[in-house]
């Protein structure tokens, strides 16, 4: 009988575990009667009660299994390392609040016995904010523009992998995992399965402006170079343009010497102006920058506190 593995990522659930476990459960009996299951719970130190309950879940059904963070690692650390320390013929990452729905599990199975190794969900809808999902689109198509890997649009994680593709995530040793672009890089064919991203059930998302900020520029700074051919290209028109002003301003101050005052406003607006630029892309350099060290300093992908349900492997 094959196994499937469900990866649950949770930070401050505790109002969605139990019913997740719950819905999981009758995914299974209702849809899927054929296959074991196993469930992995990795919290990112919750700060409520999400770890209490997770511990209920495990000591009632022994095919559900926890890893307890010692920190909170990230929005995408922390998911990657539960996917790779699953153990199923193939796994299924999921959402802790309801956004991703349930009854997708079985579609996702569907397609893998039909022999695709990836199966993932892609949003073409979406009840959360329409401003959210509006700025997401801008920028799943920038990114797709400028990378020069495909980029996947609407894509969150949520999907089925098999067990071969995990075994790739386990050897790619990447410090700094950028799931969507990883599936599009390195994935197998995939068959992709639209659906409408469900709202939140209990409890208010962790996500904020700095937590979006830094995964689109994990995205950005792992998959283009838009930013430093911008960089290049504006300083050489700006330094093109300031050579042509400056070329006509002397010409002209030659031709009307008394009429064209020098004056200190144009050169204090220009100073700004290129400061400001010169301040910008420095900023932009530095993500990428950032980003390097964090590959090169090779830290673990999350440390564990805790492991539950994993006795004998």
């Amino acid at each position: 009988m094959k196994k499937i593995s469900i990866m649950v990522p949770t930070y401050n659930e505790e109002e969605n575990v139990e019913l997740l476990h719950k819905a999981i459960q009758e995914e299974f009996k209702n849809n899927l009667p054929n296959y074991k299951y196993e469930i992995l719970f990795i919290d990112n130190k919750s700060k409520d009660n999400t770890r209490e309950k997770i511990r209920k879940i495990c000591k009632k059904d022994k095919n559900v299994k926890a890893i307890f963070n010692a920190q909170n690692f990230g929005q995408f650390n922390s998911p990657y390392y539960g996917l790779i320390n699953t153990t199923g013929d193939c796994t299924i990452s999921i959402c802790a609040d309801f956004q991703d729905p349930i009854e997708m599990i079985h579609k996702f199975v569907k397609e893998w016995e039909n022999g695709y190794k990836i199966v993932i969900g892609i949003k073409t809808k979406s009840k959360e904010s329409k401003i959210m999902y509006f700025f997401r689109s801008i920028y799943y198509k920038l990114i797709k523009k400028f990378s020069d890997v495909e980029q996947i649009e609407h894509f969150t994680g949520f999907g089925l992998y098999d067990k071969d593709f995990i075994k790739v995530l386990r050897e790619l040793k990447d410090s700094q995992p950028y799931m969507r672009g990883i599936v599009a890089e390195l994935g197998y064919e995939r068959k992709e399965i639209e659906y409408e991203q469900q709202k939140r059930l209990y409890g208010k998302t962790s996500n904020n402006f700095m937590k979006l900020y830094d995964a689109a520029m994990l995205g950005i700074t792992s998959y283009t170079k838009v930013g430093m051919h911008i960089a290049t290209l504006l300083g050489f028109t700006m330094a093109i343009i300031c050579i042509l002003v400056a070329l006509i301003y002397f010409i002209l101050k030659l031709i009307f010497w008394n009429s064209i005052p020098i004056g200190i406003v144009p050169i204090i607006i220009g100073m700004f102006f290129i400061g400001g630029v010169q301040l910008f892309f420095v900023g932009f350099l530095g993500e990428y920058i950032v980003n390097i060290n964090a590959r090169v300093m090779n830290r673990p992908l999350v440390v564990e506190e805790e492991r539950v349900n994993f006795e004998g492997e």
